[in-house]
């Protein structure tokens, strides 16, 4: 029952549309509220639109060209592709490998350096103080749209305090020096020996020639033109007249504390200042949105929503 109570209230009052981007929404978010946990939320009134019928071309009102085809015929040829030419090919030098014994690494004494040893320590610096952020809610079910995707409502909500850590070393062991001592090393490689260095000799590349077959125009066709009337049909489409635009922020009653029992004292004060709001049953149905809705307009109150100024009319907290 009490989803059921929550739907029917986010669907109230279809002339009412919530539509507004995220970065619109906190570039002027409401006023930071005295105390966490209160919830505000805008209304849009609709664009307004007229329907309007034109007349759209269908076909025909044009001139069409009829052609007859041109006739053609396949003949082969051969085409020269490549000139014959001279060019002159180098025939590498020649080599062989053979085997010679080299320093590796001379002997001697190598000092390194041992690094000085660090240890860290740590520490906790306060980088921002606790502070409050609006936050938006999901699905709001105090709006009094039809479709509760158009509505939203901002939180003013506790951001915890944020610190970092701060290390610093401390010297342990201080840097030292060690000397080593190595007898010198040889290795064999193989290295390449020239055999016979390297030549030019002059070499004949032969034409190259493909066979290429194309058609040639054997008998040229010919054109008509015709001439169609036009054919139009009717359309009708609707077309904006007034675009809607938004109200101010009004603080709204949060989605936690909507139930049946809120609902029911709602029903109950309407019905007695003599807006039919239908049983006393604690569902948001269409009579309840219809009376409601009638109350803020009769009062100058916030319209479409559940808002805490529309409470106080009525006399609720």
């Amino acid at each position: 029952m009490k989803r059921l109570t929550v739907t029917l209230f986010s669907m109230m009052l279809a002339l009412v549309v919530f539509a507004q981007s995220d970065a619109d929404l906190f570039n002027s978010p409401p006023p930071v509220p005295d105390q966490y946990g209160k919830c505000y939320a805008k209304c849009k009134t609709p664009d307004v639109y007229e329907t309007v019928t034109t007349q759209v071309l269908v076909s025909g009102g044009e001139a069409k060209v009829s052609t007859t085809k041109a006739t053609y015929e396949t003949v082969t040829e051969q085409v020269l592709v490549k000139d014959g030419y001279k060019k002159l090919k180098v025939v590498p030098a020649q080599f062989e490998t053979v085997e010679k014994r080299v320093l590796a690494s001379e002997g001697g004494c190598k000092v390194s350096v041992v690094p000085a040893r660090y240890e860290t320590n740590t520490s906790q610096e306060l980088v921002s103080a606790a502070s409050g952020k609006w936050v938006r809610k999901k699905k709001t079910p105090n709006c009094l749209s039809a479709n509760p995707e158009d509505c939203y409502v901002l939180c003013w909500e506790e951001i915890p305090a944020v610190y970092k850590t701060n290390s610093n070393s401390v010297l342990v062991e201080a840097e030292r020096y060690d000397t080593t001592y190595t007898d010198a090393t040889y290795k064999t490689i193989k290295i390449q020996q020239l055999v016979s260095p390297a030549r030019v000799e002059e070499e004949y590349v032969p034409p190259v020639y493909k066979t290429v077959t194309k058609k040639v125009l054997a008998n040229c066709g010919g054109a008509s033109t015709t001439y169609s009337e036009p054919k139009y049909r009717t359309e009708t489409k609707k077309v904006l007249v007034a675009q809607g635009g938004y109200g101010e922020w009004v603080e709204v009653v949060c989605a936690g504390d909507v139930n049946n029992s809120m609902i029911s004292r709602v029903q109950e004060a309407l019905n007695s200042r003599g807006y039919d709001a239908g049983s006393v049953d604690g569902v948001m149905g269409g009579r309840t949105r219809a009376a409601l809705a009638k109350f803020q307009q009769d009062n100058g109150l916030p319209v479409g929503n559940m808002n805490i100024a529309t409470m106080q009319a009525l006399g609720l907290k």
